[in-house]
């Protein structure tokens, strides 16, 4: 989760992204706007959503099913030293199954959190979150398809592991939350890892490391980029890390390992001007009267 971007902060490329925001956001103060954000209507509340994102559960457990019976020999957590145009992965050896999965907007829906944010106007705000962390368990959901799939990995001996930005500070209450949106039990450091166990802040590598030194890990789950590889949010420009999930092995990997759930409402996706949005070669006007194009 944070640090995020604030929906509506960012609508040029909200646009892009299923059109996040219509408009900018009201003031602090000003009355709540008539609807919620386009990003939150579709993610919270549409069909087309919920479908994906069971779509997406799915194809992760046809993966971990064909995983669990040929063991691979590799996991699908990058190997320290690693890069995106040559990655290579840590082994798995004898180690027991794993599935990694992000929390926030991936198998939990921060559905009382948002309701406030679009109903107050004020955008993402620190405090704000880290009182949501604290006391927002009852105002939880599963992500379509989450529940399912965590109990059935479970049944196959699969340990789920969750590895979240959310607070160490607010790690018992994060625990709450998961349990309540009927995800089961997730245990401080053993199965829930969160910013701040380690030093890097709200990069995750060194947490998917010390998960992996444990775990063969066969599937990945997440709604960003950096729930993968923090490789993706290495200063690239907007246009170079669209085109770096798309290259070789990396492509390779989405529904292959790596799979990501929908998420137009907040995060890295967010960003990009009209020129890193629309390449220059697909930019349309409408002719002029009269004139044929």
């Amino acid at each position: 989760m944070p640090p995020r971007a604030s929906a509506c902060g960012l609508a040029v490329a909200a646009v892009a992204l299923l059109s996040a925001c219509v408009a900018d956001r009201p003031a602090t103060g000003a009355a709540p706007p008539a609807n919620p954000p386009a990003g939150m209507q579709y993610l919270y509340g549409s069909g087309e959503a919920a479908a994906l994102s069971v779509q997406a559960f799915t194809a992760l457990m046809t993966h971990v099913m064909a995983k669990v019976k040929a063991r691979p020999v590799d996991s699908v957590v990058l190997a320290e030293g690693a890069s995106l145009e040559q990655p290579r992965f840590v082994p798995c050896g004898d180690k027991p199954f794993a599935a990694v999965f992000d929390v926030d907007e991936t198998v939990m829906l921060n559905i009382g959190f948002e309701y406030h944010d679009a109903t107050t106007g004020r955008g993402y705000d620190a405090a704000a979150w880290d009182a949501w962390e604290r006391t927002g368990a009852g105002a939880v959901s599963a992500v379509p398809g989450a529940a399912e799939a965590v109990q059935d990995l479970r049944n196959m001996g699969v340990t789920v592991v969750f590895n979240t930005n959310r607070s160490a500070a607010n790690a018992e209450a994060t625990a709450a939350a998961i349990k309540a949106a009927g995800l089961g039990e997730a245990l401080h450091g053993v199965t829930l890892y969160l910013s701040g166990d380690d030093a890097m802040g709200s990069r995750k590598d060194g947490r998917r490391a010390a998960i992996s030194a444990k775990y063969c890990v066969i599937a990945m789950g997440g709604d960003q980029l950096g729930d993968f590889s923090d490789l993706f949010n290495a200063g690239q420009s907007v246009t170079a890390r669209r085109e770096a999930t798309m290259q070789g092995a990396i492509a390779h990997l989405w529904g292959n390992g790596w799979f990501v759930l929908p998420n137009p409402v907040y995060g890295s996706g967010l960003k990009g001007g009209f020129d890193d949005v629309f390449p220059a070669d697909k930019k349309w006007a409408m002719p002029a009267q009269g004139e044929k194009k």
